[in-house]
């Protein structure tokens, strides 16, 4: 196995961790997809509330690839569709009725996988609503079936703030696993490619996998992110197409191949810390589970908190009775910040959290901090510090890049790296800008415009 050390990034010690237990949670009594889990999906429904589903029967599908379907995770009726700004769909919500009746699949044993068509595959994953876990660069979308990628990336680690330990997400799902990526090589003449964390023991499935390539990596967040990976494995060029998912995808993929039903069921660790305790753990649910069934009013530290479908950089907010979202395997529950804190900008800083080594926490690098929402100052001039380069492990220029799709110019922005870089890769150069510019949203804005231009 090929190690990376990534030096580049930073490790925000959040307190508010899951222990590593796995616990039955509580019946879903509500499951919901969510189209804005998808990078600008178009929708379009072919279900209506009060229409019986069962798992797997479509509810909505991309217009522009109408072959790609997004299906329920949970037998019952459809309850509700919400929808947001300009009537976009938000969500669509299905009331369980607690039977699981599935729809089914062809069931394949490994030697016929092993010599699967490449078009029964895409259909197979096609019908069943797992593709959407396929995932190209550039841009993020759900990959296109008609493309041929050159490689795949599985994704096994997570260095993000209070990220679940994939390893414990693997457990006993090695068989599954090792099917999952005998059905991809179906996909690519490529290669596939693993990327693990090189800081701890492989867990029996990744120790296990054959046909994958295996790298691992150490070092800061965002080593743990996917265009780290390409970027040093192998980086992507004009013209290329790359998938990517995440290790528990590929065991989901396997399942279905290998069982003939689609796997809804998820581990979610449960972390913040406006969470008690004895609450913050790894929960057996549903794949698109209500916060409710995860986190009990009673469990809940603080008065006012913010729910968050992934982790603090770059999951997306809930509301109370919101759902855990597609890809995320993780939901957190930190403080509101409502309240500005007088003379902060003078105070000591013991309990604060500072990338510049500003407050005398830099004396304890290891300690935790309980956060909350709040900025601490507000939108002002940009300011180049040359900070940002240093949590940024790429051969990228993030302020110049935002620059030039603030002047909305294509050429100078692609030139600029736009194509091989995701909005997460500049999570942390939001959390540490002094000018309190949203990088996310500006390299959200900018690929959106690339993809229009075509």
């Amino acid at each position: 196995m090929t190690t990376h050390k990534i030096k580049q990034g930073y490790d925000i010690k959040l307190a508010g961790k899951a222990a590593p237990e796995v616990t039955e949670a509580n019946p879903a009594k509500q499951v919901a997809v969510q189209p804005p889990d998808f990078r600008w999906l178009r929708p379009r429904l072919t279900v209506e509330p009060g229409d019986s589903v069962r798992i797997g029967t479509t509810l909505f599908v991309d217009k522009e690839n109408p072959e790609i379907k997004f299906v329920s995770p949970a037998s019952g009726k459809v309850a509700a569709v919400n929808r947001g700004l300009r009537r976009a769909i938000m969500e669509v919500v299905i009331d369980s009725d607690g039977k699981w009746e599935s729809e089914t699949f062809d069931i394949f044993s490994d030697a016929e996988i092993a010599s699967l068509s490449r078009e029964k595959v895409v259909e197979q994953l096609l019908n069943s609503g797992l593709w959407p876990y396929l995932r190209q660069r550039p841009f993020s979308k759900p990959a296109n079936p008609a493309d041929t990628p050159r490689d795949i990336f599985i994704n096994g680690m997570d260095t993000a703030p209070l990220a679940p330990d994939v390893n414990l997400l693997m457990e006993g799902q090695e068989d599954a696993f090792q099917a999952g990526i005998n059905v991809l090589q179906r996909l690519t003449e490529g290669k596939i490619y693993l990327s693990v964390n090189g800081n701890l023991p492989l867990c029996n499935a990744f120790e296990k996998a054959q046909g994958v390539e295996k790298h691992g990596f150490i070092g800061p967040h965002p080593s743990g992110n996917v265009s780290t990976h390409i970027y040093n494995i192998a980086p992507f060029k004009r013209g290329d197409v790359l998938w990517f998912l995440s290790a528990p995808a590929v065991a989901c993929i396997g399942r279905l191949f290998k069982e003939g039903k689609i796997p809804v069921e998820r581990i979610v660790a449960v972390t913040g810390s406006s969470v008690s305790a004895e609450k913050r753990r790894y929960y057996k649910t549903t794949l698109g589970a209500s916060i409710r069934s995860l986190v009990e009013e009673k469990t809940i530290r603080d008065e006012d908190v913010r729910f968050i479908s992934g982790n603090v950089l770059t999951g997306r907010k809930l509301e109370p009775a919101g759902f855990v979202g597609f890809y995320d395997y993780q939901l957190t529950v930190i403080p509101e910040g409502h309240q500005r804190e007088f003379l902060g900008w003078i105070s000591p800083g013991f309990k604060k959290d500072s990338f510049s080594r500003t407050f005398f926490s830099a004396l304890f690098p290891q300690r935790e901090y309980e956060r909350s929402t709040l900025k601490h100052g507000g939108l002002r001039a940009f300011v180049q510090t040359g900070e940002y380069e240093k949590v940024v492990p790429l051969d990228i220029l993030p302020m110049h890049l935002v620059k030039s799709i603030i002047a909305e110019d294509v050429e100078e922005m692609e030139g600029l790296g736009l194509l091989d870089v995701d909005p997460e890769d500049f999570a942390l150069c939001s959390y540490i800008c002094p000018s309190k510019i949203d990088f996310e949203s500006y390299i959200d804005r900018g690929q959106h415009m690339c993809w229009l231009e075509g």
